[in-house]
Parts: C-alpha cells; structure tokens; sequence
C-alpha cells in the first residue's frame, strides 16, 4: 500500500506540473479483461505542446496520461492500480471530426498482486496500450483500447492481464 501511495504522489506532482503549462482533460472507461472482470477507469491528461510529421494526412502527436483504475473482483477481491504513461498518437487530418490511433507505455501499481485467476507477481506493472477513436470538434473524444499491464518478467510469476474499454474523453 505504501508503494501505491508513493506512485500516487509522484504521479500527481509531474501531473500537477505538465498541467500548470498546458490545458487539461479528464476521460473515463468502462470496460471488462478476458476474465470478465468490469474495469472502470477515470483519468486526467496533458496535451503534448508539440507535434511531429505534420502532413497534409495528419500529424503525430501526444499526451501524459494519469489513471485511476478499479477492477471489479467476482471471485477474488476487488483490485485498484495507479497508473502513468506517454502516450503517442497519430491523428489524421479533418475538419470537426479527427480518427486517431494511439499507443504508450507506462507504469502501474496494483494495491494487490492477485486479480480474478491472473497472479501479476508484483504490485509493480508495466502498462502497454494501443487504441483507436476519434477526436471532435471541441476536444471530446471517443475510442476503445487495449491496455497490457505485465511486470515484464521482473519477478514470478508474471500472468499479466488484458483490459478492453471503450472511454470518453473531455476538456477540463
């Protein structure tokens, strides 16, 4: 628990100083793993100030992303991880509607290391993701992704768990 709080604290002082420079968002995400586990996650971000590749197809570009998530125990007890990452995407060009494909890795800490049949070894993940939507006028968004969360091999056993969610994304 004090590993959980520690990153909690980190988190919210490099989230706190990225946000003082730069506009924030706030997201939210329902979705379950491939045990049925309902995952509910609620995020802020940080827009990037940049961008790379700018074409008349699009750019590349990017935000911090800070994440509460809860994962919802049937079998076992509920679980809940602290997570933070980059996240890297590439926008396509449009005019009030933007499609995007994003990807990052990050960390994460689970306050225990066991969810539903998955032994996660550590409390201490990785977190890999990958996803797709699309950006509105206004800043709103709406996409499904795919995060990872595996300790990479650091310590056994190392089962890792899957999580699919839709989310929903708004300027703050």
């Amino acid at each position: 628990m004090k590993k959980l709080l520690c990153l909690a604290a980190t988190a919210a002082v490099i989230l706190g100083q990225s946000f003082t420079a730069h506009a924030a968002d706030a997201s939210v995400s329902i979705g379950q793993t491939s045990d049925s586990t309902m995952v509910y996650r609620f995020g802020l971000q940080s827009n990037w100030d940049t961008s790379w590749l700018q074409s008349s197809v699009g750019r590349v570009t990017g935000y911090w992303d800070g994440a509460y998530t809860y994962w919802e125990g049937h079998d076992t007890a509920s679980n809940h991880s602290l997570s933070f990452a980059p996240v890297f995407v590439y926008e396509f060009a449009g005019e009030s509607i933007k499609p995007y494909v994003e990807a990052g890795i990050g960390v994460a800490a689970f306050s225990s290391t066991e969810l539903e049949s998955n032994k996660l070894g550590s409390s201490f993940q990785f977190e890999d993701r990958i996803g797709f939507g699309l950006r509105f006028a206004g800043g709103h968004e709406l996409g499904v992704r795919a995060i990872h969360y595996s300790n990479a091999g650091l310590t056994t056993p190392n089962d890792g768990v899957e999580s699919y969610s839709l989310h929903y994304r708004m300027p703050l």
